[in-house]
């Protein structure tokens, strides 16, 4: 997905909020003015960081952030289960869920609030404009063998292990593989939140490679490479790898809270509306 000026000025906006520093915002603007044009959101990240750590020292530490929402998450588990395992489509409603835990996003949202998070629990059902990319889903599950999750947000990961544990119940024949961050970026998750919350339990787990916020796949680790290039379905959370995967001539279905502008205009929904589409 390319990177638009309107992106540019949002990303530029954050930084100006930080700090009035003119050589950092100067090098900043350059950075973000001579772009190419094929480069992605969480590719200037890496770059914009680096100036960060230059001028300011190490980036914020999101370690506590991250444990906080997990265990929150964690906490809302069991009670999670029973309310999918009861549900009309327990399948449908596993991903509608995961979907909610988007919302975790310390990097796209100015401000993630407990109260709005759990506030999205109240309507777990897929919409109806939704179903035909969920028939497909399932169809293609049906036929395939290797599945790959691209994982995105802490917290949020603990229903992906829910939606795991339902897609390998309706679909036995599904060997799970599980990518995570390469490294700390963010709240994303890492192999140690993997690991921290269970995801483990329900399927392989490797990482991306590097630590960068989302699935650039020429950044991408040869191991990782190869679960892109092996994997009969791909199953993709968050705007950042919605914004560095898609358009990259691979099928994958596309899961993600609109948070920001260019995805409430792209899709033509109001804020914090959920989307599930095939690409």
């Amino acid at each position: 997905m390319r990177f638009s000026d309107s992106c540019a000025k949002c990303m530029y906006d954050r930084q100006l909020k930080k700090t009035d520093n003119e050589d950092y915002l100067s090098e900043i603007k350059a950075v973000l003015d001579n772009r190419p044009e094929d480069i992605t959101s969480p590719e200037l990240v890496i770059q914009i960081n680096k100036i960060h750590e230059k001028y300011f020292g190490p980036l914020p530490d999101f370690k506590g952030v991250k444990k906080e929402y997990n265990d929150l998450v964690l906490s809302m588990e069991d009670d999670l289960r029973k309310e999918i395992e009861s549900s009309e489509d327990p399948l449908a409603t596993s991903i509608v869920m995961g979907r909610i835990g988007n919302y975790i996003d310390f990097a796209a949202l100015h401000q993630v609030d407990k109260e709005t998070f759990l506030k999205l629990f109240d309507d777990t059902k897929m919409r109806d404009d939704e179903q035909q990319v969920y028939k497909s889903f399932c169809d293609k599950c049906s036929k395939s063998k290797d599945f790959l999750l691209l994982t995105d947000n802490c917290g949020e990961i603990v229903l992906d292990k829910l939606m795991l544990e339902q897609l390998k119940k309706k679909y036995p024949q599904l060997d799970l593989m599980i990518m995570v961050r390469g490294g700390d970026v963010s709240n994303d998750a890492t192999m140690e939140d993997a690991l921290y919350v269970g995801l483990d339990k329900v399927g392989k787990v490797i990482t991306n490679g590097t630590p960068i916020a989302g699935t650039v796949y020429p950044r991408l680790s040869e191991e990782a490479k190869a679960a892109v290039d092996n994997a009969d379905i791909i199953f993709s959370k968050g705007q950042a790898n919605y914004e560095s995967f898609a358009c990259e001539g691979l099928h994958a279905f596309y899961t993600f809270l609109c948070k920001c502008d260019l995805f409430i205009n792209r899709f033509k929904v109001p804020k914090l509306t959920g989307m599930f589409v095939e690409e």
